[in-house]
């Protein structure tokens, strides 16, 4: 199969394409507005692996000739690019020219096109797979993984550790980041009920080892509606975002929050900067992401609790290898079914952590 990765020269396309290449016996091309890039990184990849599978092409994201033209022969779409200003254009390019889609974005106006368009893209026969990555991605991943492990699922608690490094340059990406905080929710499934969205929800996460315990901050993700449905017996669940310093947390953060309400469009690239900035130069170490899922039930009618952790050391690597741990099953056309899928919703979890491990990811689990 081919897979066209719009983007593929970027911090997360790049990483994308090489374990894809490394894991998988497909075809990639590296795609983007700049075609000396694409080029560039198209030969490096065939001089790394056998067998000359990566191509170039110049993609305009915003032309929707250039997606239709660059689509031929293609049989699926990444959208690895922060492109969510053109997310219609990209996704009805898809359409359009019957391939299967994947992107990794968070933005809660490319979802809703989407779920809109669920039935178009069900009577194309077509895979469109979204919100997929490490967060979005893996939170709902994560409690089906202990669901499965549970027989009766009660509660679980997802958090976040995310201290990136001082050495990460700004990038579109951070706009997109922005935009996330326009239409931040924060609800939870409390006591069986959903709280509202603009009710933060704090608690204590103790990560262990050097991260220890830190105060987390509920934030909503899309893939964990449907959860109390899937599990009838679940009457708590929600994400946690860790505090990274208590500048960012209660100064920067607040600043930023106000800068996007008084200017939404001009704010985004001075406010993104500003968290940014705020981001590499105040978290100390250890410089680490991780995903932390603590889940209670019970287990041979016994009381049980069930916890298991997934960290890398660069975000971008966390982001890309769950995402081509998917795409292995997609390919191999054991998840592939027509509709709108979230990546944490359709892989199948065990399969999907044992994978990562295999490409570097650190997992752990404990039962007690």
């Amino acid at each position: 199969m081919k897979i066209l990765i719009l983007g593929g020269y970027g911090m997360t396309g790049r990483l994308l394409a090489r374990y894809l290449l490394e894991q998988t016996e497909c075809e990639v091309v590296i795609a983007g507005r700049h075609l000396d890039k694409a080029l560039s990184y198209a030969q490096e990849l065939n001089s790394k692996f056998e067998g000359n599978r990566a191509s170039a092409g110049r993609i305009d994201a915003s032309s929707k000739n250039d997606l239709v033209e660059g689509l031929r022969g293609v049989d699926m779409l990444v959208a690895a690019a922060p492109t969510t200003n053109y997310a219609e254009v990209v996704i009805r390019a898809a359409i359009e020219s019957k391939v299967d889609y994947l992107d990794i974005q968070l933005d809660s106006k490319k979802f809703d096109l989407l779920m809109r368009l669920d039935n178009e893209i069900k009577e194309a026969g077509l895979c469109f797979i979204t919100e997929a990555g490490f967060h979005p991605g893996l939170p709902s991943a994560m409690v089906r993984y202990a669901a499965a492990n549970l027989d009766r699922l009660d509660s679980a608690v997802v958090g976040c550790y995310l201290n990136m490094g001082r050495s990460l340059p700004y990038s579109e990406a951070v706009d997109e980041l922005m935009e996330v905080f326009q239409h931040y929710q924060a609800q939870v499934f409390k006591n069986g009920q959903w709280t509202k969205r603009s009710s933060y929800d704090t608690r204590k996460i103790d990560f262990g080892g050097e991260i220890g315990r830190r105060t987390c901050f509920s934030m909503f993700f899309e893939e964990i509606r449907n959860l109390p449905a899937t599990y009838p017996t679940l009457k708590d669940i929600g994400v946690y975002i860790s505090s990274s310093h208590w500048f960012v947390d209660w100064i920067i953060t607040p600043v930023v929050m106000a800068g996007l309400k008084v200017a939404p469009r001009r704010g985004l690239r001075p406010m993104g900067k500003l968290m940014w900035w705020g981001m590499q130069t105040f978290p100390t170490p250890p410089y680490l992401v991780m995903l932390q899922a603590e889940a209670a039930g019970t287990k041979g009618e016994k009381p049980a609790t069930f916890k298991a952790k997934i960290s890398h050391a660069d975000g971008y690597e966390l982001t890309a290898i769950p995402v081509v741990a998917c795409l292995k099953q997609y390919l191999d056309g054991s998840i592939r079914r027509p509709g709108v899928w979230m990546m944490g919703q359709l892989a199948e979890p065990t399969r999907l952590f044992d994978d990562v491990k295999t490409m570097g990811v650190i997992v752990s689990s404990t039962m007690n």
